[in-house]
């Protein structure tokens, strides 16, 4: 690996202030937004993913809508950028990740293309400070603005905090095995190109 891969986003619109740097083969982890639950969840994603990930993040004190969505953003900005052309790179990750009672799978293709399946019902209104309709708004914000394949899917459970961590988790076991870089150099697809419309 030659170049560090890294990258640092700031959003700022009247509605949040967002301050996230990024970097996909690990270092410091330090996350502060105004959701307690939703830093839980920050956290265990960046440390099962192997990330250094430093986020400031401060929204209008609403609902936490717009926290949580540029939060998305930003994150599925500086996964783009610190991805690059994709050279290297395993490309696919997926896995099962148990917690108790809860089972999820994740499957993640870095292929350049937007999609998200999610199916995790959460049968309560929040989650902490955290309302849980905000939870895949999050995932489409990143895989929309990062160019990515995710599907995350419940298999079992029904204690909802339990279910929203493995969800996080899941992801990041996933995107953590699609993120590696092998010997090759050579972009992993038929098309020559991990770009949007060329999977």
């Amino acid at each position: 690996m030659t170049a560090e891969r890294r990258a640092h986003v700031r959003r700022e619109t009247k509605e949040t202030r967002i301050d996230l740097r990024l970097a996909l083969d690990g270092g410091p982890v330090s996350i502060e937004t105004d959701v307690d639950f939703f830093d839980h969840m920050l956290g265990a994603l960046a440390t099962h993913a192997g990330l250094g990930f430093e986020l400031v993040a401060h929204g209008d004190g609403m609902d936490h809508h717009h926290l949580v969505e540029d939060v998305g953003i930003a994150l599925g900005r500086a996964v783009d950028e610190a991805l690059g052309d994709k050279r290297g790179i395993v490309r696919f990750g997926s896995i099962a990740v148990p917690l108790d009672d809860a089972l999820v799978q994740c499957a993640v293709d870095l292929s350049g293309r937007s999609w998200l399946n999610y199916d995790v019902p959460l049968s309560v209104p929040s989650l902490g400070a955290l309302p849980t309709e905000l939870v895949p708004h999050f995932f489409r914000s990143v895989v929309e603005h990062g160019k990515f394949n995710l599907h995350l899917l419940r298999w079992a459970g029904t204690n909802n905090h339990h279910l929203c961590e493995a969800t996080f988790k899941a992801f990041a076991r996933a995107f953590a095995q699609a993120k590696v870089v092998t010997s090759s150099d050579q972009i992993p697809s038929t098309k020559g190109a991990l770009t949007e419309g060329a999977a």
